[in-house]
């Protein structure tokens, strides 16, 4: 008979080896989970994709453990789970982590142990992501409206573009030809109110106006595949813009998430004219602070670079002269070489974490493309 506090002993001796002290599948610390099929630790989250999955989870603490499944947990584990499962992860493929939305992570999980698509095996026809090119019909976002019709795209990764049209088939002239050099895509689900919300930034013209395209598909795997699609494309063209550049460099930016995002309100130069309610981002790769009217507008209203000290950038607490128009009383100046910029934030705690997220990329020094983009923003002004 098994003896059931001798093998919780062993599991949670087990689960405090290093390899076995983060989730396998999206890193989180101290899983309290197993898959007794597959012989892996993992968190609370992922192991309900793992149940659906049948992949026979049980908590290392409430459950009944026969020693059998104890001694097969022992002779596997997340290292030995990861040589086979993650042996052939392409470089640009996402490995999501604890703080990703749902579906990047139920389709990891699907993607390596149901359908085997990373154990280094010739797969054929070849996974949609692996070819260069894919083409579908995604769910977009009006312009103008919040009302989401059906639109083709074509992403073409030898041509480094990423085409859509206003009807289903491609004979018709195209909406847009969006070039994958500037291109990044981000999963919004809440933001967007789809679980598998997609959110596609780039530049319009030549002067890097920011526009966003927000789009969703009804199947989750396909959504994924459209991300990961995206990213091979994008490592592709990284890697001709780069040819000397390490895996380990160009991996960051292949696609980002955003900063911090959320609603301030806004003056104008002279701080006298009226507050206005906007909605922010802060894309810390690319040193902006861009607002616009709404949190799902297609194009900004504005952008402000974010330099570093040195080059007469700084970001602190501040009272405004006027207070017309305002509600809320949390002040932000951000301080540039050319004016002063003032918010108002609803709450003290998004007054901190804005001051702290700016004072991050403020301290960061400056790369040689930051002192264009920086040009280019104050040429538009």
């Amino acid at each position: 008979m098994a003896s059931s506090e001798r093998n919780k002993k062993i599991l949670l001796e087990m689960v405090k080896q290093r390899d076995n002290s983060q989730c396998a599948d999206c890193g989180a610390p101290d899983p309290d989970w197993a898959s007794h099929r597959l012989g892996v630790f993992v968190c609370l989250n992922c192991s309900g994709v793992h149940r659906n999955l049948s992949s026979r989870v049980k908590s290392l603490k409430l459950d009944f453990w026969e020693d059998d499944l104890v001694e097969f947990m022992k002779s596997n584990g997340n290292t030995r789970a990861r040589a086979y499962y993650e042996k052939a992860v392409p470089v640009y493929y996402y490995q999501p982590n604890q703080n990703d939305c749902a579906v990047l992570r139920e389709q990891w999980i699907r993607a390596k142990y149901e359908r085997m698509e990373f154990t280094g095996e010739t797969k054929y026809p070849p996974l949609s992501y692996t070819t260069g090119f894919h083409e579908g019909v995604l769910w977009k976002k009006g312009k103008e409206n919040a009302q989401f019709l059906r639109r083709k795209f074509v992403l073409s990764e030898r041509e480094f573009t990423l085409t859509y049209y206003n009807k289903d088939n491609d004979s018709k002239v195209p909406k847009a030809v969006i070039s994958i050099k500037d291109l990044n895509a981000t999963f919004q689900p809440e933001k967007i109110g789809h679980p598998h919300g997609l959110q596609l930034t780039y530049h319009e013209d030549s002067h890097s106006h920011t526009r966003n395209l927000y789009v969703y598909h009804e199947r989750p795997e396909e959504i994924v595949i459209w991300y990961n699609a995206i990213r091979a494309a994008r490592y592709a063209y990284l890697r001709t813009a780069y040819p000397t550049g390490r895996d380990e460099d160009l991996k960051p930016k292949i696609t980002r998430n955003y900063l911090k995002e959320g609603f301030m309100e806004k003056t104008g130069p002279k701080q006298r004219e009226l507050f206005k309610k906007r909605w922010f981002v802060l894309d810390s790769q690319e040193r902006k602070l861009l607002y616009f009217k709404g949190q799902l507008d297609a194009e900004e209203l504005g952008v402000i670079f974010i330099g570093t000290e040195k080059n007469g950038y700084a970001v602190k607490e501040c009272v405004p002269k006027s207070a017309r128009g305002n509600k809320w009383n949390c002040g932000i100046a951000v301080e540039t070489p050319d004016r002063q910029f003032v918010f108002m934030c609803e709450q003290e705690r998004e007054q901190r974490e804005w001051l702290e997220v700016l004072r991050q990329v403020i301290s960061r020094p400056m790369a040689p493309q930051d002192y264009s983009t920086e040009a280019n923003i104050r040429r538009k002004r």
